[in-house]
């Protein structure tokens, strides 16, 4: 009777209006994945990631928000070795995908069908891509060489190695004219791809530069590195640091722009953190891969999500979106050894109006402020961009 009973009821339950529509969440569910994801990329204007993983493997998902609403749309295997870095065209309609095959592929995007395949590109293993326009491109390698290629012709017109090591990231300004690459021989190096020419190396600076973003409206240069510090150049003084911040991390593997002020940034130690440049302040934790070196971060096209990959073999999305309204109190007294404020609920200790404190109001609130202030050292100085 009881059983009876109880049946009716969830029945009763399941035919309540709306009870069957998926739930919504702040973020898609995570994906997972057989083996480690090295890159990922979003698509430029559908709800669209790939990702590509250590076995050569390229998978395709659209994702959502809604509850199970992550569907894998196709997956290409067509790479020997690792994938190690991939990026969608600006129409959205190729992925390109670099392997350490040595080989680059593009991709359908619609159909995940090869349309091009250049095998034997570089003489070492690829590491690094940048698409610069609809028909530029560049990539790096193992060894250090840069080739930027034209894509009409099939071949590459401009070929330099100026770094003793691998060539981990690269940028571009605003004008496509200035390619800024990052390497780990702990240098930045400037090509000038207008004139398609090196123009200089940076000083060494301490451990392997890994990632590189251009901050402050193009004035200023972040650059992460293996040692977790942060080495920030201006622009056209590529030659010497004009500051360098130490954060309290494992290192700076990867970095992404949130906004013209503030990058988040993944590290050996899984934590991905939410940096402040000019004044250098540690804001907080986004969220983590606990005790998993994340490999990549990047910001969807509407720059509300994050989505970072890891050695867990997962990707996982953060809610970003509150972040490019931070500001940052210049005069706020600093407390060391704390620990990092929680920038979202699925950070560890995540709570709610967990940006109240950041901004300077009350001296009720100015308490608050300083009770949630990130574990951070301090940078060799605290300069504002007063620009």
């Amino acid at each position: 009777m009881c059983k009876y009973l109880f049946l009716a009821l969830e029945k009763g339950l399941d035919d309540t209006p709306g009870n069957s529509e998926p739930r919504q969440r702040n973020t898609p569910e995570d994906l997972s994945f057989e083996a480690s994801v090295n890159t990922l990329a979003f698509h430029p204007n559908q709800d669209i990631i790939a990702a590509g993983d250590v076995d050569g493997d390229v998978f395709v998902y659209s994702y959502s928000c809604l509850e199970n609403g992550n569907k894998e749309l196709w997956s290409s295997g067509h790479h020997l070795k690792s994938c190690r870095d991939s990026a969608f065209t600006s129409d959205g309609l190729q992925l390109f995908t670099v392997s350490k095959d040595k080989s680059i592929h593009i991709l359908n995007v619609e159909e995940g069908k090869m349309v091009k395949r250049i095998p034997k590109a570089h003489d070492s293993p690829l590491n690094s891509l940048l698409l610069i326009d609809e028909n530029i491109f560049a990539t790096g390698d193992e060894s250090g060489m840069l080739k930027v290629w034209d894509i009409r012709r099939g071949t590459s017109f401009m070929e330099m190695k100026n770094h003793e090591d691998y060539i981990s990231d690269m940028v571009i300004d605003q004008n496509k004219k200035m390619l800024l690459t990052t390497s780990g021989d702990g240098t930045m190096g400037v090509f000038n791809i207008k004139r398609r020419r090196f123009e200089l190396l940076s000083e060494f600076q301490n451990g392997d530069l890994t990632s590189v973003a251009i901050m402050k409206r193009g004035r200023k240069v972040a650059c992460g590195s293996s040692e977790g510090t942060i080495y920030l150049f201006n622009w056209n003084g590529f030659g010497a640091t004009s500051d360098r911040f130490a954060v309290k991390a494992e290192s700076i593997d990867c970095m992404v722009p949130i906004s013209d002020h503030i990058v988040c940034t993944g590290s050996m130690d899984g934590v991905i953190r939410a940096i402040n440049i000019l004044p250098n302040r540690v804001i907080g934790s986004v969220g983590q891969h606990p005790g998993e070196p994340i490999e990549q971060l990047v910001k969807s096209r509407n720059g509300k999500l994050l989505a970072s990959c890891a050695h867990d073999q997962k990707v996982k999305f953060w809610d970003v979106s509150s972040l490019s309204s931070v500001v940052v109190d210049v005069y706020r007294k600093r407390k060391k050894n704390k620990p990092l404020s929680a920038l979202s609920q699925k950070a560890f200790g995540g709570a709610e109006d967990f940006f109240s404190g950041l901004k300077e109001e009350t001296a009720e609130k100015k308490n608050m402020e300083d009770q949630e202030d990130s574990d951070v050292n301090e940078s060799d100085s605290d300069e504002t961009d007063s620009d």
